[in-house]
């Protein structure tokens, strides 16, 4: 049996695909910020001093949720272009960059690391970076749809930045909640 496959096998091994990496995404994504306890609800953060463009706390809420099925359907694409040259390099990448990406909440929320959380945000851009071209190289829309995130880290970078420099000595704020014993 050496058929090809239909368009409509095709679409409905990416929706496949599609179905485990969107859930999985967001489920991740979920746990970084319910460990963290990242949100206005922190008391650490509720007390910090925040710059005037700073949105609301629902916001990061959609913002997050809307990202993280953008990228993983870019990750779907990518997992279903079987036999694209870059593949498994773009599918690497992906997963170092949502690693350090689920660290930033418990560094910055849970830790209080205000600085160290902007150097890891500037790394995460540039792992993000990086992927997008190698699924830029892939398939296009799995590149463009990586976009809009490397357009909220940045705007997240330029909001730890200034919530840093508003703050200085914030981690002594509120004892660290990595470090509270109960």
């Amino acid at each position: 049996m050496n058929e090809i496959a239909s368009k409509g096998q095709l679409r409905l091994a990416f929706l496949r695909w599609a179905l485990v990496t969107v859930p999985a995404t967001l489920f991740l994504g979920f746990l970084s910020a319910s460990f963290s306890n990242s949100g206005y609800e922190n008391r650490w953060f509720a007390a910090l001093d925040k710059p005037s463009f700073m949105p609301p706390g629902w916001a990061f809420g959609a913002a997050w949720t809307v990202l993280y099925v953008l990228m993983a359907i870019a990750l779907a694409i990518v997992i279903h272009a079987r036999g694209a040259r870059l593949r498994g390099l773009g599918i690497l990448f992906f997963l170092v960059q949502l690693a350090v990406n689920l660290l930033w909440s418990p560094l910055f929320f849970r830790a209080h690391q205000v600085e160290a959380a902007l150097y890891l945000l500037l790394a995460l851009l540039a792992l993000v970076i990086v992927t997008t071209l190698i699924f830029w190289r892939i398939r296009a829309v799995a590149g463009m749809l990586m976009l809009p995130y490397i357009g909220w880290l940045l705007f997240a970078g330029l909001l730890n930045y200034e919530v840093g420099r508003l703050n200085p000595g914030a981690q002594t704020l509120v004892a660290p909640a990595l470090r509270t014993q109960i």
